[in-house]
């Protein structure tokens, strides 16, 4: 077992992300942060280290780090390698998702064409990509 292992690595093995490429890509993104301070991927993490992780709009998580390990584990050990410390949503945010839900974004008008690139940047943020 190891002291200290890559975040990009510890948030695969942990199953916060589904592969390492999209922890890391997580990770350029600044959708992570360990400590309050935005992590790079190569970053080593220990045990102790608070880790912020964005998944998209609303949803954030916010776990200490138990145990790290390098290879893959079950995924009910993974879950122990963390403690989940997220707070509950406030019913305002239970009840934003709620709506979210049955409200799909509205569409371009027909025929307007595919969105210019400056455009699609702005609907992908609001996205939450």
């Amino acid at each position: 077992m190891a002291d200290e292992v890559r975040l990009d690595v510890w948030l695969d093995v942990a199953c916060l992300a589904k592969t390492r490429s999209q922890a890391k890509e997580l990770c350029d993104g600044g959708k992570v942060e360990v400590g309050g301070v935005r992590a790079k991927a190569h970053r080593m993490v220990r045990p102790g280290d608070r880790i912020h992780v964005s998944l998209g709009p609303g949803f954030r998580r916010e776990v200490v780090v138990r145990e790290v390990l390098e290879s893959h584990v079950p995924k009910g050990r993974a879950r122990e390698l963390y403690e989940d410390v997220t707070p509950p949503p406030s019913p305002e945010e239970v009840e934003m998702r709620r709506l979210e839900r049955f409200a799909p974004p509205p569409a371009p008008p027909r025929g307007s064409g595919r969105p210019e690139k400056r455009a699609r940047r702005k609907m992908d943020r609001m996205r939450g990509r």
